[in-house]
């Protein structure tokens, strides 16, 4: 083994899909197709994880494919701004009007450090207060290697607490550079909160930033900010947004961007034209075959489905969590989600045991139900 602790994505660990020492689960896979992986042991797996959520209109979609390759035609890369790259800001302004200027990049994790960078330059601040995951670096992270220091400025709420967000963000008052969240957090956020983060922000004179590298292009077109109206001062987008090619935004109005000028962000491979064609054909297709409303429908017949199982066997601490649009099976048995994922990519189907699980236009409600079918042997055995 020459990869240090197996593969270079932490959630694509054996242990972390299937536990530790599962036996007769797929390990790698040699390609994907539509909302189907082919491993390497021979077999074919339904899958719902799709890409952590990276893929919402399936794995190869040739609309997609096709721009990806015109592009490695056009020379993947060179010395000046590619014209795909205005082309994205304008599709994205056209979506979300609340966008009048982006900045590329190429993980979430960059983007939302973006986001974080651009507020405490804007307020001269250095306070940041946080809910949900908003990646590996050292900002947000507490994880070994990590100075106390780099981390002193981070504090976190919890989801969906109006109340405590208003006392939170009060007592940080005039040292608050920003709150970051993420819009959806093992469930829909209430209006109210959203609404006590928009106007608890203002009220400090601090920036407030929605992290919807899940949730954009997803939930809806516009994310959080069209589904539930509550406009941030920055959005950072990813994931789905170019179906699988590594790309982030992060954005917002122009006055809000402003002081990205008096900052340093950039990267050689923010502007490769290979993941910004094919997030400007990924758009297209999610406008022209309104995605969003596909995932929403699918997603609602595998969430149903979900609870009727949780409730069948609540009785040993299953619940349904999430959202339609990206849910999963929350254990309190730990062995048992151990079991249960690992039974069932034995029957052939990749089922996340952890948050989340993604539809995808790929996805129809014939592999919803097999999915379902299979899910519900395997509890009745497990």
């Amino acid at each position: 083994m020459t990869i240090a602790g197996f593969t270079s994505t932490g959630s694509k660990l054996p242990a972390a899909l299937f536990g530790a020492d599962a036996a007769g689960v797929p390990l790698y896979l040699e390609r994907t197709s539509g909302c189907v992986v082919h491993a390497t042991d021979g077999r074919e797996y339904l899958d719902f994880i799709m890409g952590l959520g990276s893929v919402a209109l399936g794995y190869g979609h040739p609309a997609v494919s096709n721009a990806v390759v015109d592009a490695v035609e056009r020379g993947t890369i060179g010395p000046l701004a590619p014209r795909d790259e205005e082309m994205l800001a304008t599709a994205l302004n056209g979506i979300m009007p609340w966008l009048e200027e982006i900045r590329v990049l190429k993980s979430g994790a960059e983007a939302v450090a973006a986001a974080v960078r651009i507020a405490r330059v804007a307020t001269g601040r250095d306070r940041v207060i946080g809910c949900g995951y908003h990646g590996w670096l050292d900002w947000c992270s507490a994880s070994g290697g990590v100075p106390a220091a780099a981390r002193q400025d981070f504090s976190t709420i919890p989801f969906n607490d109006p109340e405590g967000a208003r006392l939170t963000i009060r007592r940080a008052g005039d040292q608050l550079a920003c709150v970051v969240v993420e819009p959806v957090i093992d469930g829909a956020p209430s209006v109210e909160w959203l609404t006590t983060l928009r106007e608890e922000t203002a009220r400090a004179g601090a920036y407030l930033i929605f992290d919807e590298i899940k949730t954009a292009f997803r939930i809806a077109l516009g994310g959080a900010t069209e589904l539930w109206g509550v406009e941030p001062d920055l959005s950072v987008l990813g994931k789905a947004i170019a179906n699988g090619y590594p790309l982030a935004v992060v954005g917002g109005r122009r006055a809000a961007m402003r002081a990205i000028a008096d900052t340093w962000i950039s990267s050689t491979m923010a502007t490769e034209y290979v993941s910004l064609a094919a997030a400007n054909a990924t758009i297209a297709v999610m406008q022209r075959e309104q995605v969003p409303s596909h995932l929403a429908t699918v997603g609602d017949r595998l969430f149903r489905g979900l609870a009727v199982l949780a409730d069948t066997h609540a009785h040993r601490g299953i619940t349904a969590r999430g959202i339609a649009q990206m849910c999963y099976l929350g254990y309190d048995d730990e062995a048992l989600s151990v079991r249960v994922a690992v039974a069932c990519a034995q029957r052939g189907l990749l089922f996340k045991r952890t948050a989340y699980n993604f539809v995808s236009l790929a996805h129809d409600p014939a592999t919803v139900d097999r999915a379902l079918g299979i899910l519900g042997e395997v509890l009745a055995t497990c």
